[in-house]
This record gives C-alpha cells, sequence and structure tokens, in this order.
C-alpha cells in the first residue's frame, strides 16, 4: 500500500505557519491572518511584532478592514529581505535563475554538462552561482532533479544522470558553505505554482507537464500530495489510445507515447523521412504539412484525454499546464477541447486551464521555491 503524504512538515511552529500564510495569501490583513490561523488579535500581534522587526514581514498602506469596519494595514512579505538560487539539472545542461522572497525571477544563467560525474556537476553548479553573485548573499540553494530524491537531500535514483545514492546537498554545501535543498523537479514546480504562480492561494489543483517526460502532480487540502514513490513518474505510462504508438516499454498508447517530445519527432520523422526538431515540427504543422499536423492532432486529442482523466479522478476544476512540450497547444486547442469534453460528465464544472508557457526558467524557479519553502521555518523561528 502506498501512503500518502504531505510534503510540507506535518508540525509547524506558530510564526512559521504565520510566515507561510502572508507569503502564499499576503498582501493580508490581521482580521483574515487571524481568521485563518485561528489566532487572536493579541497573540496576532505578538507574533508577527518580530517578523516586522527583522525585516520579514511590513506593513503597507492602510484599507478599510470588512471584518473590523475601521482603516487597518495589511500585512506581505518583503520579497527583497532575502536572495535564493534555484538551479534546474537535466541530462545536458543546468539551468539557473536567482529570485527573491516571493520567487520572482532575477538574473538568469545557464551552462551545458560535460558529463554526469557528480564532481563536474558540482563544478557547474559552483560557476553558476559565482556567475549569479552579487552583493546580497544567498540564503538557499535550491536545486532540481528528474528522479527520486530523499530528505531534500539526496538523489536516490536519476535515470538520465545516472545516479543513485549521491548526496547532492552534502556535495554542494561542501563546496560553497550555503544551505541546499534538493528536490524532485515536479514536486518543485508544483511548489512554485501553489505558493508563488498559476495556482496561488488554491487549495487544490493539479500540475501536468509534458517535455522529454510527462509529470503529475497534485496539491491537495493546501499541500502538495507525495508518497513512498515520490519521483517515480506517476502519470508516464497512463493509457490514452489503444491505437498508439508504443513506448520505449513496450506500452501501446500510453502518455510517454502520445505526449511527449521524442516520440512527437520519432513518429513525424518516420512520416516523412527526416530528421526534425520538435520546432521543426510544430512549424510544419503551422503550414499544414498533413504528418506533423496529423501527429500533434491526435497528440493533442491525448492530452485532453490526460486532462479530463486527472480532474475526474482527482476532482480538481484547476490543472496548470507546463513543460516546453506545450507549445504544441496553439495548434491542438481545438482537438484537446474535444476530448476533455467528451470525456467530461455535461453537468460537470468547466475545468480551469492554466498555461505556464515560460520553459526551463520555470523548472529553476521551482527549485529556488523548494529552497524558500524549506528555509521559511529558519527565517521565522531565527532571531
Amino acid at each position: 500500500m502506498v501512503l500518502l503524504e504531505a510534503v510540507e512538515p506535518r508540525f509547524r511552529a506558530p510564526s512559521s505557519e504565520l510566515a507561510r500564510e502572508v507569503l502564499i495569501h499576503g498582501p493580508i490583513l490581521r482580521s483574515d491572518l487571524g481568521h485563518r490561523l485561528g489566532l487572536s488579535p493579541a497573540t496576532l500581534t505578538r507574533l508577527t511584532r518580530p517578523l516586522i522587526d527583522r525585516g520579514l514581514l511590513m506593513e503597507m498602506p492602510e484599507q478599510l478592514d470588512g471584518a473590523m469596519g475601521r482603516p487597518a494595514k495589511p500585512l506581505d512579505v518583503r520579497a527583497d529581505a532575502r536572495q535564493f538560487i534555484g538551479i534546474k539539472l537535466t541530462g545536458d545542461e543546468a539551468v539557473a535563475v536567482t529570485t527573491d522572497l516571493k520567487a520572482n525571477e532575477g538574473r538568469r544563467a545557464e551552462r551545458p554538462l560535460p558529463n554526469h560525474d557528480v564532481a563536474v556537476v558540482v563544478d557547474v553548479i559552483a560557476e553558476l552561482v559565482h556567475e549569479l553573485a552579487n552583493e546580497q548573499e544567498f540564503c538557499a540553494i535550491g536545486i532540481t532533479v528528474g528522479g527520486a530524491v530523499s530528505d531534500q537531500r539526496v538523489v536516490d535514483r536519476s535515470a538520465y544522470l545516472g545516479w543513485q545514492s549521491v548526496h547532492l546537498a552534502d556535495e554542494v554545501e561542501q563546496r560553497l558553505g550555503i544551505p541546499v535543498t534538493v528536490e524532485n523537479d515536479l514536486v518543485a514546480l508544483t511548489i512554485a505554482e501553489h505558493w508563488f504562480g498559476l495556482a496561488r492561494g488554491l487549495s487544490k489543483f493539479a500540475v501536468i507537464t509534458i517535455g522529454a517526460g510527462v509529470g503529475y502532480s497534485l496539491v491537495m487540502s493546501d499541500k502538495v500530495v507525495s508518497g513512498s514513490d515520490r519521483g517515480f513518474g506517476r502519470g508516464i505510462h497512463f493509457p490514452l489510445d489503444p491505437t498508439g504508438p508504443l513506448c520505449f516499454l513496450g506500452h501501446r498508447g500510453c502518455s510517454t507515447a502520445m505526449l511527449t517530445i521524442p516520440s512527437i519527432r520519432a513518429q513525424v520523422e518516420v512520416g516523412i523521412g527526416a530528421s526534425v526538431s520538435y520546432p521543426d515540427v510544430l512549424r510544419l504543422a503551422r503550414q499544414g504539412n498533413p504528418v506533423a499536423l496529423t501527429v500533434l492532432q491526435v497528440s493533442g486529442r491525448a492530452l485532453g484525454h490526460f486532462i479530463a482523466a486527472v480532474a475526474n479522478l482527482a476532482m480538481v476544476e484547476t490543472v496548470v499546464l507546463a513543460g516546453e512540450g506545450m507549445s504544441m497547444l496553439p495548434v491542438v486547442e481545438d482537438e484537446m477541447w474535444a476530448a476533455i469534453h467528451a470525456d467530461r460528465d455535461p453537468e460537470a464544472d468547466e475545468i480551469d486551464l492554466r498555461l505556464d508557457d515560460e520553459g526551463f526558467p520555470s523548472w529553476a524557479r521551482g527549485a529556488a521555491a523548494a529552497a524558500i519553502q524549506q528555509t521559511l521555518d529558519t527565517l521565522a523561528t531565527t532571531p
């Protein structure tokens, strides 16, 4: 039996929980904050004052408090109080962005990975950190990989890096002397969408990503859902088309076979007898090439079936779409929605689709968001 749990800690100190609520929902009136946390005005004042004095929170200009009937100053996080860096590792490169405490992107850099030797990858990470450094210290570094991660420190398994039991956080901390959080890339992206992105403030939603692979993640009751199979690619072989192509493991018409960039490219290459990139496929489809257009339209229908299945089974109304593969949407949007409507009950609410089209920088921003989440307890409780 797979036990599901929340990614975030089960227990948080009151000041940490307060900082979290302001970070996700701010600017927020004290009356609303007290209601969300079940705190009295006196307790709320006692907890917020040290956070304001340390520059972590700030009071915004007055506005009318509907609950109290008088002007009040909402609380918000002082975004520039801390600086973070997020790094997304792929099989070919490392993409890095700096962010503030609200995960707003600052500077950006990327470097190729000469190979997957751990020492070489750590060298690349250090180069990126030094390149993006400025006069403000980095509070923490977030690093994400595709694969299984434990304790937000150890890469238990990453197929595309060829890693097993790599203590990546220890390696980078020893090199740079900065706290490091390591996380599965999809979990980190979901944290970023939940705390700072397209799903900010929502207590339940799903995330679907397509690119080199397929990702699926879920937030329920305001927490990212996880379990013992975290990082092992839930959703990558979900059946979508019994007549579709085979994936690399021999599953016919699964999500990997129907949606991933390598599979789409391979199908078009067979049809036209030439090598093509994914942008080539999109261009050919827009030009009316029958092979490229047909392959993408079939993929668009499969994506619609996948979205509907997620919404139906998880009972969510909002689905965030992300990943470089989603650039096919302008070509296949009609097919996607037709499949969604075919699989949804006519009385069901319309699915709220939200597209994150930032590409790889979104994944790096997710890495920073994971570091912010992990560091927030320390920021809120350390004088």
